[in-house]
């Protein structure tokens, strides 16, 4: 059964933050809260873990089309090809925020995301989301556990999320209450910016 654990999103505990990142290291799920719905998130470089979230997901890892929560821009490079500047300043202009931005993805992608040509990036305007990455050093691959034919408060009730998951994953956070609008997806791997699905976040920052 998962353990269900408090942080405050506007002062994460650094002991709680390093007892999320020892589960994520040792393959665990864990759902955390972002800036928009909650999300289910671990490792990115571990295989067991990505299997796991695939399975829950009904999906096969290689098709599967998972977001990669970064701290920030600056290892960007490492999962995505060199961008152009028009680009790179929606990027800083957008984030963090509550968008994910599909990117053209970098030969040095995982092994699971080898076959991928694209990539979606997020930089979730939430502490603590920030604050696992950070102290994780690297992203943690994430999907959304908004279900379309859920009671809405799934989602943003941290107690019921952790009533329905419980068997499923290792952690649930308990960040506060979640929004039930998901984040922007915009496509930037093309010539012109592509709005995927209108969400939380602005798509005037194009």
């Amino acid at each position: 059964m998962a353990e269900f654990i408090k942080i405050y999103p506007d002062k994460p505990s650094e002991s709680a933050i390093a007892k999320v990142v020892k589960v994520l290291k040792e393959g665990g799920l864990v759902i955390y809260p972002t800036d928009t719905v909650y999300g289910l998130g671990c490792d990115i470089t571990n295989t067991k873990a990505l299997e796991r979230i695939a399975r829950i997901k009904g999906v096969k890892l290689e098709k599967a089309n998972f977001s990669f929560i970064c701290h920030d821009l600056s290892n960007l490079s490492d999962y995505v090809k060199q961008i152009d500047t028009a680009t790179f300043k929606i990027l800083k202009r957008a984030l963090p925020g509550p968008y994910t931005f599909i990117l053209p993805g970098s030969t040095n992608l995982p092994k699971e995301f080898k076959k991928k040509t694209t990539v979606g990036i997020r930089v979730p305007d939430n502490s603590i989301a920030l604050e696992i990455v950070r102290q994780l050093g690297n992203p943690i691959v994430s999907t959304s556990i908004h279900d379309e034919d859920d009671v809405i408060e799934y989602t943003t009730d941290p107690e019921l999320i952790f009533e329905k998951w419980q068997n499923l994953v290792d952690m649930v956070i308990d960040g506060g209450y979640g929004d039930n609008t998901a984040s922007t997806i915009i496509d930037l791997s093309g010539h012109e910016p592509i709005v995927i699905r209108e969400g939380k976040g602005d798509i005037n920052i194009l």
